[in-house]
Parts: structure tokens; C-alpha cells; sequence
């Protein structure tokens, strides 16, 4: 086999040296040139624009921010505030007085006054038959015993049999106008029983006459006769006493005789 001289070696190896740096250098320009193109197509494609701001909001009008920055009430409260109508209903009916309510004789004798009312008016202020306010039925009766007398046997019995005046004989009344009363009495064809009678004529002269139930002058009579606990008029009602026995039987109340029959009146002061 020939020997290839060493020098001829070294050269050839020195031409392919040179020619592999020369490959990798040739090739650099073709990547940068392939590469130039996309870059001018992105460069030349129009930009996209940012999306617009959306427009800032109007402010509210002067009394919409008003009534939302002001104070709102607790919802707690409100449940207090729902009751306020309520509390000023029942506090104006607290101020009005209340009616006073009417028991025992008296209550029992405004029912029986509807059958008086066509003579005496229906406060008492007369008519065909004697006015009772202002004092004037006491004024007339200073005793209670004796009014009942009058109206059990009315002032016709007593003209009829010649007693003379009812009441306090001073004064000297037997009718009014002309005109005489009838029994009111059962003994006589009247409509009315004794306590009914002692019911009309309490209400007569603490309704309608004025009568104080709580002055000395009459406080007494008011007691025995026409408050709800008057025990002659309970006596009455029950039957335990009568017109005829009344002053027997509440003798140590010192009671006057009442009678079912005319008699004379009773001088006041005694």
C-alpha cells in the first residue's frame, strides 16, 4: 500500500476544517431571512384598539343623595313607633270622665220616672204638675216620708178628704195649676208598688231636685232611703216593711210614719 505523505494529510484536513466553518456561517443567513418575513407581516397587521372606558355615572340629584345618607329609623323601632296611635287613642279617652254608674234605688227609679215625665218634663223642670230641680221638691218635702205619702195617695185624696197641704203646710200646696194628682198606689188603682214609689221619688230629689247625698242635711236620708246600700229600701223590695210599718221598724232611725193614706206634712226643721 502507498503511504499518503504526511503533509498531503495535513492539508486535506486543513480543507475540511475550513470548509465545515464555512457550512454553519452560510446558514445563519438563511434562518434570519426566513424569519425576516413573519416579522414584517406582524409588523404590517393594523393594531387592535383598548376597549373604550365605559362613561362615568351621573350624580344623583341633590334629594336622591339626601335620603340616602340620611339616618334610616332601626328596624326594632319601627314595631314601637306601629303602637303610637294605639297609646294616643287610649290616652285621649283616659282624659274624658268617666260616667259615673248609677245602682240601687235611684237607678231603679229613672225606669219608673218615664210614666212622671208627661206632668213633671223629663228633667224635672214641670209642667202640668210641680217642677222638682233647683231645690224646689225639697223645698216642698223636707221629709222624704212625706213626698212618699203624696205620691202613693196623690193630691186629689187630698183635697178629696180635706186634709189640706202635703208637704210642708206652710207653703201651702194642694195642686199646681188647677190640676190634682192621682193615687199612684196599688191600694188605689195605682201602677206602682212601694218601692218602686220609694225609687221614683229618690231620684226625684237626688237626679233631678239636686240634692248633695254627701251634705249633713241630707246625708241621713240619702243612706237610709237612696244609696245602693239603703237598707229601708232593701226592706221594702224584700217585704220586710211596708208604707204602714215603716216607722216601726226603723223606729231607732228615728224614721217619720210614710202611710197609705192623706196626712198632714211634716213642718221642716222637725
Amino acid at each position: 500500500m502507498t503511504e499518503i505523505p504526511e503533509h498531503l494529510l495535513k492539508r486535506s484536513k486543513e480543507r475540511r476544517t475550513a470548509e465545515g466553518a464555512d457550512t454553519p456561517a452560510g446558514a445563519t443567513p438563511a434562518t434570519v431571512a426566513a424569519a425576516t418575513p413573519a416579522v414584517a407581516a406582524a409588523a404590517s397587521a393594523p393594531a387592535k384598539s383598548a376597549p373604550a372606558a365605559p362613561p362615568a355615572a351621573r350624580p344623583d340629584p341633590a334629594f336622591i343623595a339626601a335620603a340616602k345618607t340620611r339616618k334610616k329609623i332601626p328596624f326594632w323601632a319601627m314595631a314601637t313607633l306601629s303602637l303610637l296611635p294605639i297609646w294616643g287613642f287610649m290616652y285621649v279617652q283616659g282624659l274624658k270622665p268617666q260616667a259615673r254608674e248609677v245602682t240601687g234605688p235611684i237607678a231603679d227609679g229613672v225606669v219608673q220616672y218615664a210614666g212622671c215625665q208627661n206632668c213633671h218634663g223629663a228633667a224635672g223642670g214641670g209642667g202640668v204638675g210641680r217642677p222638682f230641680v233647683a231645690g224646689a221638691v225639697q223645698k216642698t218635702f223636707p221629709h222624704i216620708e212625706d213626698q212618699l205619702n203624696l205620691v202613693y195617695t196623690g193630691s186629689q185624696a187630698y183635697k178629696d178628704t180635706g186634709v189640706g197641704p202635703y208637704g210642708d203646710a206652710s207653703l201651702g200646696h194642694l195642686g199646681y195649676n188647677g190640676n190634682y194628682m192621682p193615687m199612684q198606689g196599688t191600694k188605689g188603682g195605682g201602677a206602682l208598688t212601694e218601692a218602686q214609689i220609694v225609687a221614683v221619688v229618690c231620684h226625684e230629689r237626688y237626679d233631678l231636685g239636686g240634692a248633695d247625698p254627701a251634705s249633713t242635711q241630707w246625708a241621713s236620708e240619702y243612706n237610709l232611703w237612696c244609696s245602693p246600700e239603703a237598707k229601708i229600701y232593701a226592706a221594702i223590695k224584700g217585704g220586710s216593711a211596708n208604707f204602714d210599718n215603716v216607722d216601726t221598724v226603723f223606729k231607732a232611725d228615728k224614721v217619720l210614719p210614710v202611710g197609705t193614706v192623706p196626712r198632714p206634712g211634716t213642718p221642716a226643721g222637725k
